[in-house]
């Protein structure tokens, strides 16, 4: 990354927090693709990234969840404090794409120590029970399996094979086949 680089992300994350919704989104989306590119980048901008997550815009706070959800793979440490805005996100009633993004966040977020999958847990699992089946459900499961690829309490473990056990054996189509994926990856 050159060295300007760094002002123009500060720049878009002086913006995150300026009056037009409309420029909040943009920004947003502009940092989403940084942190999926280069997310080391972002690690001093966490405490503004969180902070965005309780913008009124459904946009902005996917984009913010999806920059969160990049740094996460590779320094969750980083951004564990965004889960209070994640777990609000996760059960936003206006929009399906803010509850995949915090839903994915968590995911990755859980992955990344025994302790944190045991927070997490509770509230994927209630997410899990609440959209089963839904048009996001297929892209939650792919984010399940990389809970369960990663450092997972062993109760956490064994909740998650509980979960979807039931659609492994008895599912049909990409439930059975997701469903079936988690419980191999958590062998």
């Amino acid at each position: 990354m050159a060295d300007n680089d760094g002002a123009q992300v500060a720049g878009l994350i002086e913006e995150l927090s300026g009056s037009s919704r409309r420029r909040r989104q943009e920004v947003a989306h502009q940092l989403a693709l940084v942190a999926k590119a280069h997310p080391g980048l972002m690690l001093s901008y966490v405490d503004a990234l969180v902070d965005a997550l309780y913008r009124p815009e459904a946009q902005t706070r996917w984009e913010v969840l999806d920059a969160l959800s990049a740094i996460a793979e590779e320094n969750a440490d980083a951004v564990a404090e965004a889960y209070d805005g994640a777990e609000a996100s996760l059960f936003d009633d206006g929009s399906a794409t803010v509850r995949l993004s915090a839903f994915v966040f968590l995911c990755r977020l859980g992955a990344s120590t025994p302790e944190r999958s045991d927070m997490v847990w509770p509230v994927l699992d209630e997410a899990i029970q609440c959209y089963h089946g839904d048009a996001e459900y297929r892209d939650m499961l792919a984010a399940l399996i990389g809970l369960a690829r990663g450092s997972a309490s062993e109760a956490t473990r064994k909740a998650l094979a509980d979960r979807v056990a039931f659609d492994a054996e008895n599912g049909a189509g990409y439930i059975k086949t997701f469903s079936a994926e988690i419980l191999q990856a958590l062998e």
